[in-house]
């Protein structure tokens, strides 16, 4: 069995298209994944299954359509992917304290692609890279790394610029989803 955990974008924000945690992971084990977990409220689900990533995304958005009522986008990654992001990012450590020092809040995010974006829609994404806002993309992530805030960061808002379905998590719910995938592969 594989380890995957789903990426869910925009739920439970702003008190739109709400999802309980709860319910969201019945959902899941009616849909016949193992040892289903959950993790805050902004959609993070790990998950084993014998299914192809294809047919387990497809099913999943179609799922939460039907029970929710509502479309969002979800991107797979597989436990071996997410460790993979967690241990080679593109940003030095001290890149990363620079960062941090001076961020309002966090200041490590990976935008989680479903495929990987053309070389012409990261050009276009270079034209938000400032002396505060900085981007590597590696495959289908792209690593930003912020000295102010996110709340107003064009970088972060136009990474949806590079027409495929992305949604954002901190670098600590990274950490820590990769911590809980290691648990359920022990």
């Amino acid at each position: 069995m594989t380890i995957y955990i789903a990426f869910l974008r925009g739920i439970n924000v702003g008190g739109h298209n709400k999802i309980k945690m709860a319910e969201l992971k019945q959902m899941f084990e009616k849909m016949g994944f193992k040892r289903v977990k959950t993790y805050i409220q902004s959609g993070n689900v790990l998950f084993e299954s014998d299914e192809k990533e294809q047919f387990i995304h497809e099913h999943i958005e179609h799922e939460i359509k039907a029970v929710f009522g509502f479309a969002i986008s979800v991107v797979l990654r597989t436990f071996s992917e997410l460790e993979r992001i967690t241990e080679e990012c593109p940003f030095s450590k001290e890149a990363i304290m620079a960062a941090e020092a001076s961020s309002e809040g966090e200041s490590l995010y990976v935008a989680l692609l479903l495929e990987v974006p053309s070389q012409e829609k990261i050009e276009r994404l270079s034209a938000f890279r400032t002396e505060y806002e900085d981007f590597q993309v590696e495959g289908r992530e792209v690593y930003l790394l912020l000295r102010k805030s996110i709340r107003n960061s064009k970088l972060a808002i136009n990474v949806q610029k590079l027409g495929v379905p992305v949604t954002i998590r901190n670098w600590k719910t990274m950490n820590k989803l990769t911590a809980l995938a290691k648990e359920i592969e022990a």
